[in-house]
């Protein structure tokens, strides 16, 4: 049922659709699940559907971001989250990404780690689901048509990377399980419990300062009106950009409310005091995972990061405790004095060594200070 104050747009019949199906993802079923599964729900809904099957690595980047893709209604991607990331970035590399980000974007659950299709099948209300009901689900969503806002979170590096990121970005346990588990791809999702009890057997501790902006109710959910005076920047050290208002058409969006990383955030945010951490992770949906519901009061466009972090000195009992809780959403209710949760609208960390494998919607990057 749509959410008070959701805008629903939908797409005309019949529809046309570019389909980037990744045929290495998950257990590499991605390609029969989508004849045998969703093709023919297509063509009863009057979807006509292009596919193209991605070879390489950053082939579906390439694509979305050089082509005209004007002949087509909505683009979909049938297969991990890694693959939307790269169409997100792609297009956001565009010269004309400001209208090309209103094209309606489809995922359907093709990988093992399928967690923006988990996180938008509980905001639709489904029963919690996997595999190919979860498939089915996601194509019955594509089959109505219906198409809504989802918040981009900006993420700068200390090397002058932007990344553009619809899930979430993560240092430490979660992003150590998410990595060290591809080995064993072929095992689904269950390649994420295993990779779990591995990750605890060698619990490691990060150093590190995190900072952030807290979401307070009075500026409620929605971006606090932008000064047009006051010089912005998009979080290039010392790199201020012309005044919002001002800038060339199709330039990225300002990133308003960080302060370039070589500086000391904004006196208004908050440090956290302790820095030894177990894991950060910084999500912006529901779901981490078919089997996560990391964030259960998340929504699509609620303008909010929604941060955890666990400090050290958690012991693993409690740690797998949390893990088994967050099954079904009910890790905050254990009360673990290690877990901590803050709605924020803007973070940043600073790693003490470049220890770790930092994690963005599932995919590596080298540790290094970052900011959102």
């Amino acid at each position: 049922s749509p959410l008070p104050g959701d805008s629903y747009g939908v797409l005309p019949r019949p529809c046309r659709a570019l389909v980037l199906l990744n045929p290495q993802s998950g257990s590499g079923r991605a390609l029969d699940d989508f004849q045998a599964v969703v093709q023919p729900m297509l063509a009863e809904a009057e979807v006509a559907t292009t596919i193209f099957i991605t070879e390489r690595p950053h082939h579906a980047h390439e694509k979305v971001r050089d082509e005209d893709l004007s002949q087509w209604d909505t683009l979909v991607i049938m297969s991990g989250d890694g693959l939307l990331y790269e169409v997100v970035n792609g297009l956001m590399e565009r010269p004309d990404w400001k209208d090309t980000m209103k094209k309606p974007l489809c995922i359907l659950p093709g990988g093992s780690g399928n967690a923006l299709a988990a996180s938008i099948n509980y905001y639709s209300g489904y029963d919690h689901v996997a595999k190919k009901k979860l498939l089915t689900n996601c194509t019955f969503i594509l089959c109505k048509g219906l198409h809504t806002q989802m918040d981009l979170v900006s993420l700068s590096m200390a090397s002058g990377k932007r990344l553009f990121s619809f899930l979430g970005f993560g240092w430490g346990f979660i992003s150590d399980v998410d990595i060290d588990s591809e080995k064993y791809r072929w095992l689904g999702s269950a390649r994420f419990t295993l990779g779990t009890l591995q990750c605890l057997a060698k619990l490691r501790v990060y150093q590190g300062r995190l900072s952030y902006l807290p979401a307070t109710p009075e500026q409620g959910p929605l971006p606090a009106p932008r000064d047009p005076h006051v010089p912005t920047t998009n979080g290039q050290v010392g790199h201020i950009l012309p005044p919002a208002g001002t800038e060339t058409p199709d330039s990225l969006p300002t990133d308003s409310l960080l302060a370039p990383l070589g500086q000391p955030v904004p006196a208004h945010w908050t440090v956290v005091p302790e820095e030894e951490f177990v894991l950060v992770y910084a999500i912006y949906q529901s779901h981490l995972g078919t089997n996560l519901l990391m964030a259960p009061g998340a929504r699509l466009h609620d303008g909010c990061i929604h941060l955890f972090y666990m400090k050290a000195g958690i012991s693993r009992v409690a740690l797998l405790k949390l893990f088994l809780a967050m099954s079904r959403g009910t890790h905050l209710d254990l009360n673990c004095p290690h877990l901590c949760y803050v709605p924020v609208r803007a973070f940043r960390l600073e790693p003490r060594v470049a220890a770790g494998i930092m994690t963005v919607d599932g995919e590596a990057l080298a540790c290094e200070p970052v900011q959102g």
